[in-house]
C-alpha cells in the first residue's frame, strides 16, 4: 500500500453491528468490542460497560472515526451503562443528540448528572472519566471530539437545544453522509470530512453557521433533502420552504444544490414520482392517475403523466400494467 493509502486508513475506521434480531444478543458485545478495537484503535479507548450491559447487548450501531472525531450512531433495544470511563482521560468535548429515549451523563466527580432527552442535544466537556446510561429503546448520535476545538467555546459550561435547529440538522446530515461514504474516502476525503464536522459542531455550539462557507454546501443540500423527505406530501413544500427552515436564503439554498448537480424543485418532483410510482403498486386502496396527480401537488393529470412518463418512460398506466396491477382510473 502507497503512503497516501496508508494516510487515509490511518485517519479513518467504520464498522456496524446489529445484535437486536434472534440468537444474536449472546454475542453482541463481542463484536461490538472487536470492532471496535480494530477500526478505531488503541487512540479511541472503549467505555467500561457495566457486566449487565455486556451480558445483554442488543444493540444496532454504527461508528465512525474521521481523524480525531468520532461518530456512533445508536438505537439500544436493551439498557445500556457504564461505571465510568476508566481509561479516557483526555480532554475531550462529547455532543449528544437523542431522538428517543433518554441519554444520562456525568455523576458527582463531574459536575453532576445531565439528562438529554428525546428532541434535545447536550454539548459538554468532559476533563476526566465520566459515566453514562440509557433506558431501553434509546436511539442516539453521540460526537466525540478530541481535538479540543469546541473547548474555547464552551469554557466550563453545557450547552443544550432542540435536536431539530438549522444547525443539527445540518450536523445529522453530514455525519450520515461520512458513514455512507467513509470506506472510499481518500486522504483529501477524509480532511474535507474532518473540517466540515468541525465547522458544524463549532456552529450548533454559537447556534449559528456559515451559509457562504462552500465546505458546508454538500451537508446543506443534504440536510435539504433530508426535511423534503419528511414533508412530501405538503402542499407548502418549495424552496422558499425549505429555505426558512434551515434559516438561510433561497439563493443559498438553490447555490448548495447547484454544488450538488441538483435543483430544489428537481429533487422535490423526482421524490414525489417515487412515492407516486409506489402508490400505483400498493396492495389495496389504490389511487387513480388523477387522484395520484392531485395527492402528490402536479398541476394537473396531463402534467404528472408526462414526468412520470419522462422520468419512468412508461405512463402511470403502463408502469401498473407492468407490474400486474393498475389504477382505478387510466390515463386521459
Amino acid at each position: 500500500m502507497n503512503s497516501t493509502g496508508a494516510e487515509a486508513d490511518a485517519a479513518r475506521g467504520a464498522f456496524a453491528l446489529d445484535s437486536t434480531s434472534p440468537g444474536a444478543a449472546p454475542h453482541g458485545f463481542d463484536a461490538f468490542r472487536r470492532g471496535w478495537r480494530t477500526q478505531l484503535g488503541d487512540g479511541w479507548p472503549m467505555p467500561t460497560f457495566s457486566p449487565a450491559t455486556t451480558g445483554d447487548f442488543r444493540v444496532r450501531s454504527r461508528v465512525a472515526k474521521v481523524r480525531d472525531v468520532g461518530v456512533l450512531d445508536l438505537y439500544g433495544a436493551s439498557a445500556i451503562r457504564t461505571a465510568g470511563d476508566r481509561h479516557n482521560h483526555r480532554d475531550h468535548v462529547r455532543m449528544y443528540v437523542v431522538r428517543r429515549g433518554a441519554w444520562t451523563v456525568g455523576g458527582p466527580t463531574d459536575r453532576g448528572q445531565q439528562t438529554v432527552s428525546a428532541g434535545q442535544f447536550l454539548i459538554r466537556r468532559f476533563e476526566r472519566p465520566s459515566s453514562f446510561e440509557a433506558p431501553p429503546h434509546t436511539t442516539a448520535k453521540i460526537l466525540t471530539l478530541l481535538s479540543g476545538a469546541l473547548t474555547p467555546l464552551l469554557g466550563d459550561e453545557s450547552i443544550t437545544g432542540p435536536a431539530d435547529s438549522p444547525e443539527v440538522r445540518l450536523l445529522v446530515a453530514h455525519t450520515n453522509m461520512v458513514h455512507a461514504t467513509i470506506a472510499d474516502l481518500g486522504p483529501a476525503g477524509v480532511r474535507a470530512a474532518h473540517s466540515a464536522l468541525i465547522e458544524l459542531a463549532k456552529a450548533v455550539a454559537v447556534g449559528r453557521f456559515d451559509d457562504v462557507e462552500p465546505r458546508l454546501a454538500p451537508a446543506l443540500a443534504q440536510a435539504a433533502k433530508d426535511l423534503a423527505d419528511t414533508h412530501l406530501a405538503d402542499p407548502e413544500l418549495s424552496a422558499a420552504m425549505l429555505a426558512r427552515e434551515l434559516n438561510v436564503s433561497v439563493r443559498t439554498l438553490q447555490r448548495a444544490f447547484a454544488a450538488t448537480g441538483d435543483s430544489v424543485s428537481a429533487y422535490i418532483r423526482q421524490r414525489r414520482l417515487e412515492e407516486a410510482r409506489l402508490a400505483l403498486t400498493a396492495p389495496s386502496d389504490r389511487l387513480s392517475v388523477s387522484e395520484l396527480a392531485a395527492h402528490w401537488h402536479f398541476a394537473d393529470s396531463s402534467h404528472f403523466i408526462r414526468a412520470f412518463k419522462k422520468q419512468y418512460g412508461q405512463t402511470p398506466t403502463e408502469y401498473a400494467r407492468s407490474t400486474g396491477r393498475g389504477p382505478a382510473v387510466p390515463d386521459r
